[in-house]
Formats: structure tokens, sequence, C-alpha cells
């Protein structure tokens, strides 16, 4: 992949990987796509807010139309998810039709589908890999976010998974404040199933912005967290969830900066592409792939993602001396939150998203589009816009710390699709 060749002011050759991602590439070493919002459960932080199918959601002669775009931008593989994906009545037809296009596959799912007839056919596929959620390492964890019977369900799927010779899948976590303590626990499951334990960050998107604020760790928890993560780095994935621990002392394994609309993106189940998987809202909306020119033209031309790729500054967070490490932390956990862009992540662990929490409006909070839970209650008022701003980065900034220096453990351009090693975040 070649970095993009939009007219930029003059700055220094990039000397990281972080320097050349900043830019932004030809096209996205991985993507997500939410094939559909149809879920058999309600996970009560589903960043998607999903539940019911949308009726416009992509046909099957649209979306293999997408793999074979994504086949021409040679894009390493997609994570695909939903919602539920296996629901999705054509889903093993599109999985087999993108592996056979040179687009190889991981796709999200709780395991509902997940036959032994459905896992030895997995495990004869070498360009497909699972990643089977779990919010819990005992039910009364898990089932208190992702419904009841959903443990056992998810158990029962990696049992299959493993029966069938299938090494190596992921187990997804959503770490909250009730899981943290389970964290040896998650991993001593991966390891009965030769399975690679895989945490990701809770983020205040889709049903998460209502209860972000009891469910999201600590400040204690996060400490503990970057503490665990760097005694089990080499054997956990995080992808790009937790860079904003960077400022405890250094960079954990995954791609230490915001990825979003430089080398990810997401597309939902009806065409509408996204900057970040987590932020589904107008504001981070970047256009269609039924529009001319589809995803192409999306990447390559939206003034959402030539913004995204300018230079940044760190905004309220450039004089902290962590800046180079956190680089301010998450952008759609700032918009949901109420805090601006370039302000401090609400979990920054100085204690200044902390201060910035409390000082914000009480009421207006940005709410993400679309709802289709099987049950909508009705959203909270806005009572006005939260300022919102994407500044550019000063041509003479100081350069990413050392720290930053390997922003894709794993990531390997001649490798197989899964070599990215989950560091795209998604």
């Amino acid at each position: 992949m070649t970095v993009l060749s939009t007219p930029r002011p003059s700055t220094p050759s990039p000397g990281t990987l972080v320097d050349l991602f900043e830019t932004g590439l030809d096209a996205p070493i991985c993507l997500t796509w939410e094939l559909t919002y149809a879920c058999n459960l309600s996970c009560v932080h589903c960043l998607s807010s999903s539940g019911r199918r949308d009726p416009r959601e992509l046909s099957t002669g649209e979306c293999k139309a997408v793999i074979d775009e994504l086949e021409r931008m040679q894009v390493f593989y997609v994570n695909i998810g939903g919602g539920e994906p296996t629901v999705r009545p054509d889903f093993w037809e599109l999985v087999d039709y993108a592996t056979a296009h040179h687009v190889g596959v991981k796709f999200s799912t709780n395991g509902v589908k997940i036959t032994p007839e459905i896992a030895a056919r997995l495990a004869a596929s070498d360009y497909v890999d699972v990643q089977i959620s779990l919010d819990g390492a005992t039910a009364e964890v898990n089932d208190q976010v992702r419904g009841p019977g959903s443990f056992d369900t998810a158990m029962r799927a990696m049992q299959n998974m493993a029966d069938a010779g299938f090494t190596g899948f992921k187990i997804s976590v959503v770490c909250t404040r009730q899981n943290i303590p389970q964290l040896d626990r998650f991993k001593e499951i991966a390891d009965r199933f030769q399975a690679q334990l895989r945490l990701t960050r809770l983020r205040p998107s889709g049903r998460g912005a209502d209860v972000w604020d009891e469910l999201h760790p600590t400040a204690a928890q996060q400490r503990e967290l970057y503490d665990w993560l760097v005694a089990h780095g080499e054997d956990v994935l995080t992808g790009d969830s937790f860079f904003h621990l960077s400022a405890y002392g250094g960079s954990l394994p995954g791609l230490n900066m915001c990825g979003a609309g430089r080398v990810v993106c997401l597309i939902d189940p009806v065409g509408d592409v996204y900057a970040c998987p987590f932020a589904i809202h107008d504001e981070f909306l970047a256009g269609s792939i039924r529009s001319p020119g589809g995803f192409t033209e999306v990447w390559q031309h939206s003034e959402l993602f030539r913004q995204l790729r300018s230079p940044q500054t760190g905004g309220a967070c450039s004089g902290c001396p962590f800046f180079d490490t956190c680089r301010g932390g998450c952008m759609a956990a700032k918009f949901f939150t109420g805090l601006p862009l370039d302000g401090p992540d609400p979990e920054c662990v100085c204690g200044l998203g902390e201060a910035a929490l409390q000082a914000r409006p009480a009421a207006g909070l940005p709410r993400p589009d679309g709802d289709h839970s099987h049950r909508t209650s009705p959203p909270r008022p806005r009572t006005g816009p939260v300022p919102v701003t994407i500044s550019r980065r000063r041509v003479d900034a100081a350069p990413v710390s050392a720290c930053a220096e390997d922003p894709l453990a794993g990531f390997n351009p001649a490798s197989e699709p899964s070599g990215c090693g989950g560091g795209c975040g998604n």
C-alpha cells in the first residue's frame, strides 16, 4: 500500500509507522463491516444498538460488489460483525465469496450458529478467523451484560471449535468494571481451548452510551488492566483499544493511535461508511458505498477522511508530557461523553478526563444514530450541540516518542490476512 498523494504542508519525512499511518493509506489495512443489525441478543453495551434487521440492508449482490472492490484495493481482511452476522441467510455464501476473492474474513459472533458442523467447516478454511464474544468469565457476570444463557452459548461454541481442531480463534472481551477482576480467569478459558484472548475497551457508543457510567472500569482498575497487559501483552490482543493507558509508562502492543479514517473504518448494514466503528453518528459519516464511485471514492476522497488525515494538534492535551504516547485518547469515547475531540480522554489516567466530565453540561450529550433494539426506549433529550473540533497539528510539533515505534505488533504485509494481529482494533 502507498500513502495517499494528497497535497500537504511541508513536513519532515515520516520516521515511524504511526507517522506514516497518520496521513492515511490508499486502502484500509482492514475494515469493520456490519452485515446486519439483526441479533438474537440485546447486549446492554451494544455499540450499534442492534436487534432488529434494517429492511434497507445491502443485498447479496451489493455485498459481493463491495468484496470485489476490496479485492481490487488489496484490503487484507474484513472484520464482519453486526448484529449477529451469522443469522443473515447469505452469510456463509458471502464468507466463501470473500475468501475466494482473496479477502480474508474475521467475524465476531455470540456463538449461536457455531454448531459442530459449522466448526468443522471453519477449521478447514485458511482464510477465516472467528471471534467469540464473552464479557464475563462466569455466567453471573457475562449474562448480566449479554443476556440469560449467553455464557453457555459462547462456551458451547468454543467447545465445538476446539473439538473441530480450530486452534487460535479469538475470545473477545469488552472490559468492564465487573469483569476486570476476572482477567486471569479469561486467560485460563483461552488457554483451555487453545484460543487467543482479545481485550477491547468499553466505549459509550450505541446502547453503551446509557450504561457507560456504571460499567466502565474505575481509575484503579485502569491501572490494574495496564499492569496486567504489560505482563501478558505478548499473548493477548488489544488492537487500538488501550493506547490511552500508555501514560502509565509505555506503549502496549497494537496500534498506539486512533486509526479512524486512516487505516480503518466501518461499513454499516445499509452501506454507509463511518470513520470509526465506535462512532456511528452523522458527525463521522464519510459517505455511502451506494454513491457513485463506491467505497473507493469514499475512502480516497471523503472530505472527513481528508480532515482526519491532516496534521493534528494535541489541543488541550498538547502541554501534557504524555501526549506523544497517549495521543489524546479515543475520539468516540470523547464524543459520546460530551467532550471536545481535541480535549482529554474521559478515562485519562492523569485525571484530566474526570475533571472535564464534571465540567461538561448536564444535558445535551450526543446520541448514536439509529436504534435497532428489540425494545426501543425514548432517547434522552438533547438541548444543544456539543463542541467538537478536529484541529490541525503544528508543522513544528515534536515527533512521536520512541514508545510508539512499534504500533502494529505482528503486522506483516506479506503475511496471511489474519497477520494484522488485531492491531486494527476491530
